[in-house]
This record gives C-alpha cells, structure tokens and sequence, in this order.
C-alpha cells in the first residue's frame, strides 16, 4: 500500500521492519528534498520513524541503507543529497553474514 498525498513527488519504500511504525504502508510519499527534508517528512508522515533511521546526532545510523535511484547516498552528499521530483528512495537494514 502506497500512501498517496496530493502534490508530493518522492517515494519513499520502507523495509518490513518498519511497517509497523508506518501503519503497514510499504512506501509513502514526500515532497522533493535533500534526503534529510524527505526523512524530515517521514517522521511527520508516521511520528518515531526517525527513531529508527537516524542516531541522536541526526546522522543515519550506521545500519541504515539509503539509496536514491540505485546508489547509496553516503557515496554522494549523505543526507543533503538532493532527491528530486519522481525520485525513489529505498531504505535498507544492513544485513551481515557469513
């Protein structure tokens, strides 16, 4: 389920494990942005979200995978990567193995 809002241009696919904290929606949608205006929103859209992506400092936490159209944003501008209208930002958990 995909939150529709009137004149927002982003979206936002979620995890499972944050479908929760959304209210069981798999993706919402954001005005355009930095990564951290679109965060910003999220935490608006479902309140504590934020919680879950970013540390106290404000910077993502070091298991949270963003990625603007296919690449990680820590590999451009990090959070003040600009997400422009008709983007997709897909959020990961890390994941570990061996």
């Amino acid at each position: 389920m995909v939150d529709r809002l009137a004149g927002h241009a982003v979206t936002v696919k979620l995890p499972p494990q944050l479908y929760e904290r959304t209210g069981g929606r798999r993706a919402i949608m954001t005005p355009a942005g930095s990564v951290r205006e679109v965060i910003a929103a999220l935490e608006a859209a479902a309140p504590g979200l934020r919680f879950h992506l970013c540390e106290e400092t404000g910077e993502l936490r070091s298991f949270v995978n963003v990625f603007l159209d296919g690449v990680n944003v820590r590999n451009l501008a990090g959070l003040e990567t600009a997400v422009p209208d008709g983007a997709t930002l897909m959020i990961f958990p890390s994941v570990a193995g061996g």
